[in-house]
């Protein structure tokens, strides 16, 4: 999951660039001081890293002798930069990634039995702790959870005379036409490499598509699919899109639809947010994703994981790390800072007063999640950011998925 939607152009920490790249390349998988570790962190938003560094500061203060080296990557660098690590055999003791299969198949991984204590582990939603399995053995450690849903702006509605949110594509690319003719963006299509594979996922499942078909096999060309893009590319054709899916990525889009300059988007959990953080009087409302028709509304669930790297000497240390972490308050902090879904029962009991989050929560029992539990999923992940974009614009639909099937099943 890739919200960063406050601070994608903040200059990153000595995490991803130049010679802060070079540090945290010979501090990661040091296991010659079991009392300190590492800990890469995704960056959520600007509140992120002031987050982590507080709850070190409190580990480190309850914890005496133990230290936790931080180390806080945007989502754009943090890929490569963990592969990076990985491949010189200098990995982090723990890491917050949305992926974690790959990492367990080549055996890099303690099992989630040996890094968090039972409570910890009992404490988890049994949804979430499912997708933390790779050949019947948890590694990932379920940490938020994010549902999406359709937010459209209510004045642009009123302006184009449309009556409540659309509920099939057809009437998404209709209600887009009349909204463009007042000079806003019709529908707001992230394409770019940020979270490009969220957003297709969003509409294939409105079309009864998916990653893998019913048998567990990948499906990414399914006919399903390929008529997802085929219709998507249509209405960029038509001018009911921004000009360049391609390259907008979907922080550009929230930002965006939180001027005011965008009429329908697919939204996350963290969007109202940025729409009070930007634009507080903007007026809009949420609704379920439109499916095409004779398919029911479904949502795209995302799950993010930590997950503890079998580095030799530093067993006492990562596990009371993350039991810390795990802690309610603790952890529900977290969430209501950077506007999450949680993943332990705990949480969930603490947050239900939380009327923002309601919506999102109730969306959760009908969402599909990505196919992290599969190790290609890494490199189809990185490949569907870089390449679908291109199926709307300048490239055949099916020609696309074709390729990206190869990549996934090897053939």
């Amino acid at each position: 999951m890739n919200p960063s939607w406050r601070s994608r152009s903040r200059p990153l920490r000595a995490a991803a660039l130049g010679l802060g790249a070079a540090l945290a390349l010979s501090a990661c998988g040091d296991a010659d001081d079991g009392d300190t570790i590492t800990f890469i962190a995704a960056e959520y938003s600007s509140d992120t890293e002031p987050y982590w560094q507080e709850l070190i500061a409190d580990f480190e203060e309850a914890n005496p002798g133990m230290s936790v080296d931080l180390q806080v990557v945007n989502w754009d660098d943090i890929d490569q930069h963990v592969t990076t690590l990985v491949q010189n055999r200098q990995q982090p003791d723990v890491l917050n990634l949305n992926k974690f299969a790959g990492f367990a198949a080549d055996g890099l991984l303690r099992p989630a039995e040996d890094v968090v204590s039972a409570e910890v582990r009992d404490d988890f939603l049994p949804g979430f702790a499912d997708n933390s399995v790779y050949e019947g053995t948890q590694y990932g450690l379920p940490f938020i959870a994010s549902t999406r849903l359709f937010f459209y702006n209510t004045d642009l509605f009123d302006e184009a005379g449309l009556d409540g949110p659309p509920r099939t594509w057809d009437e998404v690319a209709d209600y887009a036409e009349q909204i463009s003719e007042l000079g806003a963006v019709g529908y707001g299509l992230p394409l770019g490499p940020e979270e490009a594979q969220a957003e297709f996922q969003m509409w294939i499942n409105g079309n009864g598509g998916h990653w893998t078909d019913s048998d567990g096999n990948w499906a990414i060309n399914s006919e399903e699919n390929v008529e997802t893009l085929e219709f998507l590319a249509g209405m960029v054709d038509d001018g009911l899109t921004q000009p360049n899916p391609a390259t907008t990525n979907r922080a550009d889009m929230f930002n965006a639809f939180a001027q005011g300059d965008v009429g329908m988007l697919n939204g996350a959990v963290f969007l109202p947010g940025v729409i009070e953080d930007q634009n507080p009087d903007l007026n809009y409302d949420i609704a379920p994703i439109p499916g095409n028709e004779g398919h029911e509304p479904s949502t795209l669930g995302v799950q993010d994981y930590l997950m503890a790297f079998d580095n030799p000497g530093n067993e006492e240390a990562v596990n009371a790390f993350l039991d810390f972490v795990y802690d309610t308050d603790n952890y529900t902090e977290f969430l209501s800072t950077e506007r999450f879904l949680p993943a332990t029962d705990s949480a969930s009991e603490a947050m239900t007063s939380d009327a923002e989050l309601a919506p999102f929560i109730e969306a959760l029992p009908e969402a599909r999640f990505f196919p992290t539990t599969r190790p290609e999923w890494t490199e189809v992940d990185g490949a569907v950011k870089q390449e679908i974009g291109t199926a709307v614009q300048d490239a055949e639909p099916r020609e696309v998925l074709d390729r990206l099937q190869q990549r996934a099943s090897g053939e």
